[in-house]
């Protein structure tokens, strides 16, 4: 059969591959195109599970929310240049959408939801073979406020939903602002594990009492110290960053609005990077769109 050229374009919407590739997967099966496509699905599964062990620690954070709840996806890539690319960015954005539409509560819950006629996993290994790099949905996180949402998403490396009660839409996203650029551990001190509080108190203790001050004095020093730390490391303790003057827990306490919990996630946390030139990436990136 003549493999013409509107049957390879045909196979290349269908299937996301490349030219060349879907004119050698039609001649092999004689021009069947549902024959050809699953060839190219299993040929870029394959691909997909050669570059799976490869380090994925770029990528963006998409944020979808609804009545209800509010959802954080972390999809990874290799490098920053496939962050960037549309066909990555179009399936960041599906999966939060589908997480958000399905009321996922973990990837494996989302990587099982039907799109365009298969599973967001297949979809996945699909794009896989498209760009040439190793491409995760890594981590989902769903929030279920108890009051109103406040998001926020910086640039498409950190995004943050906060749960606030009696907060306008302004300090809500002000809120959110915050724990981006702050990062706080958790909302009050009340919610830290008492023994790593003590642990803590220990260690001022000793550090205190090497300065040789009284007794007495050595434990208005700890406990002031102490305070001083879980200031810096918890959202209400914490100076806002819109007026450094007041702290979160005060400007709430005068707006008389409360926060219940907040999600927040950076793109790559507590991934191991390897270290690549620049020059490095731009083959990648060259070698990725020749295939």
């Amino acid at each position: 059969m003549a493999i013409t050229a509107s049957l390879v374009k045909e196979l290349r919407e269908r299937s996301g591959a490349g030219m060349m590739e879907c004119k050698k997967a039609l001649v092999e099966t004689d021009g069947d195109l549902d024959a050809a496509q699953e060839q190219l699905r299993k040929k870029g599964q394959a691909k997909a599970e050669k570059k799976a062990g490869r380090i994925a620690a770029e990528g963006r954070i998409e944020l979808a929310s609804a009545a209800g709840r509010a959802v954080l996806v972390e999809v990874n890539c290799e490098t920053d240049f496939v962050a960037k690319d549309e066909n990555f960015l179009a399936f960041a954005r599906r999966a939060a959408e589908l997480a958000l539409q399905h009321d996922c509560d973990d990837v494996a819950a989302l990587m099982a939801q039907q799109v365009d006629g298969g599973t967001l996993e297949e979809a996945r290994l699909a794009l896989v073979a498209k760009i040439g790099e190793n491409i995760n949905v890594r981590r989902l996180h769903v929030l279920r406020p108890a009051g109103e949402v406040g998001a926020y998403l910086h640039g498409t490396r950190i995004g943050v939903v906060v749960d606030v009660d009696g907060a306008d839409e302004g300090l809500r996203k002000d809120l959110a602002m915050h724990i981006a650029a702050t990062n706080p551990r958790c909302v009050s001190a009340d919610d830290l594990p008492a023994a790593e509080v003590e642990k803590e108190r220990a260690i001022l203790a000793d550090q205190a009492a090497q300065e040789g001050k009284p007794p007495e004095i050595v434990a208005k020093m700890v406990e002031g110290r102490l305070r001083k730390y879980l200031n810096e490391i918890t959202l209400l303790g914490q100076p806002f960053v819109k007026d450094p003057d007041i702290s979160v827990g005060k400007l709430l306490d005068q707006q008389g609005a409360s926060v219940h919990a907040y999600l927040r996630l950076e793109v790559g946390e507590g991934i191991e990077k390897k270290a690549e030139d620049f020059a490095a990436e731009v083959q990648a990136q060259v070698e990725a769109s020749g295939g």
